[in-house]
């Protein structure tokens, strides 16, 4: 697996209150297959993780998103947590850059409550999707075909419910980072 995303630069939009683990093990793993890893953030500085609702490490932001550009990036990662996604959202910055990788055919990969900001991007129309079990009726009600299953890829869009999926999930981004662009891959199937 060592040096399969050699040459790939993976973002991975995540603000304050992402959980922790759905970031830092995804950007270990993608680094270990020889990745160049990115976050990028609305916020400078650093970033506040959680693990479930107690504060835990920080990260620090690689690059804002006022000066981030899509096209210089080959992957999306969209870590969940409570407070992460709900905040990025509410971005509209942050909705046209995770739109931009879909516009370009880019794969994409969200976990937990991640799927929220494709949901409020309008990219998930008709697409097989999973999320964490609460959102799971929202990524319905916004017309994805939802499977409870540890990891759904649909045309270069990875998503997975929950830490416990991280192997699973883990896996498959490298494997869809791997192959590239998708022709599939679009703003919405339907």
């Amino acid at each position: 697996m060592a040096n399969r995303l050699d040459g790939r630069k993976v973002a991975i939009l995540a603000t304050n209150g992402f959980e922790e683990i759905e970031l830092s093990a995804p950007a270990k793993a993608l680094r270990d297959a020889g990745a160049e890893v990115k976050v990028v953030s609305p916020e400078a500085g650093s970033i506040q993780g959680f693990q479930h609702d107690r504060p835990a490490s920080t990260v620090p932001v690689d690059v804002t998103l006022d000066a981030a550009d899509a096209g210089a990036f080959d992957a999306l990662l969209i870590p969940g947590g409570l407070f992460n996604p709900d905040t990025l959202r509410q971005d509209e910055a942050a909705l046209r850059f995770a739109s931009a990788f879909f516009d370009d055919g880019k794969p994409v990969a969200a976990i937990c409550h991640g799927p929220q900001v494709l949901i409020s991007a309008g990219l998930v129309k008709g697409r097989r999707m999973t999320g964490y079990s609460a959102i799971q009726v929202d990524l319905k009600n916004a017309g994805a075909d939802v499977s409870d299953e540890p990891v759904v890829v649909d045309q270069g869009l990875v998503t997975s419910r929950n830490p416990d999926d991280i192997p699973a999930f883990n896996a498959k981004i490298i494997e869809e980072f791997a192959e590239g662009r998708h022709s599939g891959q679009s703003r919405s199937a339907a």
